[in-house]
């Protein structure tokens, strides 16, 4: 009951409404009208501007986490999360307080421990042989030529590769080149010259340790028994096998060892064709290397057969003083002789012809050797050649 007495009647409601409509008649009438309507439309604007916003700021929310270089920080709950996010996106990032989009660039950081560049090395350094080394294995361990070390070593290894025994005391010089010990009454072009050097080549090298401004060429001021390293300097390595021994002149190994033969012999003449001289065809110890080792060694067990590789007459058969120990050699009256050192046995003598295949020795370790192998050379015309080129 009360409220249609609180219910305006229609006839008060058409009427309110006619004002409305006859002030709003008046405003929009003349030039208030157009400022009013200006008005409405820059507030009309200002509102879509704003709906524009709303709608996308959650996806700029969600490519800005995407982003690497500003991580939004972390939050304790889901709704501080979306707060923590809307303020980062109007905020610029503290490169000073957050040091984890530093961390991910390159930048400067502090170094404990400083790191010395490798030198090369000037000086002469010792090396104790072990028990299987090689020339050619402490070679190539130091980088150096094998030449190099046997250069540097003439007291010890005297120029041959099979004097190298464990618990030797090796020089082992900085670069490629020869140790040469200092004699009083030397001249130094003349030890140059010998090299194959410079003089300054000498005097300039640091592991020398001169006083280049205070040198006297001339007069050089050496020590007798002084060591100087010659980088780059070359000489011809002794070889203390036997010489080339024919059947015509077998007297010319009469120095060499009790082994030698001293008249003229004929007899068998090789084919000129060679077979392998042992059992094994495999190298133990060294491989043929003209200047270094102008032999090849090759494998076997003590005792095992040695036999001549072609025809030919006995022209060295006993005891070698320079390291070959028991020792054969053939010639083949064609300009070629072969050398088997090292053996266990001999079986043949001077003079004695032999035929291809026909046993002369057993294999050994006698002499300056490491162990059991045969030391086996082929010599054409004087000259030491590889037998890897003419064994069949």
């Amino acid at each position: 009951m009360e409220k249609e007495q609180n219910t305006p009647p229609p006839e008060e409601s058409s009427g309110l409404m006619n004002k409305i409509k006859s002030i709003l008649a008046e405003s929009l009438a003349g030039e208030n009208g157009r400022r009013t309507l200006t008005v409405l439309a820059v507030i009309i604007l200002a509102g879509g501007v704003v709906l524009a916003i709303n709608a996308f700021f959650p996806r700029s929310q969600g490519d800005k986490a995407s982003l690497p270089a500003f991580p939004l920080g972390k939050v304790e709950s889901a709704g501080a999360e979306n707060t923590a996010d809307q303020q980062n996106l109007l905020e610029m990032p503290s490169f000073v307080e957050d040091r984890s989009s530093l961390n991910r660039g390159i930048h400067r950081a502090a170094v404990i421990h400083t790191t010395i560049p490798t030198r090369p090395r000037v000086d002469v350094i010792k090396y104790v042989v072990e028990q299987g080394d090689s020339l050619f294995a402490i070679a190539d361990k130091f980088g150096l030529k094998p030449e190099t070390i046997l250069w540097g070593n003439f007291d010890i290894l005297a120029d041959n590769p099979h004097t190298l025994q464990p618990g030797q005391e090796l020089n082992i010089l900085p670069v490629n080149g020869t140790y040469h010990k200092w004699r009083e009454g030397e001249s130094l072009s003349k030890v140059s010259e010998y090299y194959g050097v410079d003089p300054l080549d000498i005097i300039e090298y640091p592991g020398n340790h001169l006083d280049i401004y205070d040198f006297d060429l001339d007069n050089p001021s050496f020590e007798n028994g002084q060591m100087l390293i010659v980088p780059g300097g070359t000489r011809e390595l002794v070889d203390y096998g036997p010489p080339a021994i024919t059947r015509d002149n077998p007297a010319v190994a009469s120095t060499y060892g009790p082994g030698h033969c001293g008249t003229i012999y004929t007899g068998a003449v090789g084919v000129g064709v060679f077979i392998w001289p042992t059992t094994e065809r495999w190298i133990s110890g060294y491989d043929y290397n003209p200047g270094v080792h102008p032999a090849i060694d090759i494998a076997g067990s003590l005792g095992n057969p040695v036999w001549a590789a072609d025809n030919g007459v006995v022209v060295y058969a006993g005891w070698s003083n320079y390291g070959y120990g028991n020792l054969v050699v053939i010639d083949h009256g064609n300009g070629w002789q072969t050398l088997y050192a090292h053996l266990n046995n001999i079986y043949v003598g001077c003079g004695q012809s032999v035929n291809q295949g026909e046993a002369i020795g057993g294999l050994g370790t006698t002499g300056n050797s490491s162990g059991p192998h045969l030391h086996f050379e082929m010599i054409y015309m004087g000259t030491k050649v590889n037998p890897h080129d003419f064994l069949q």
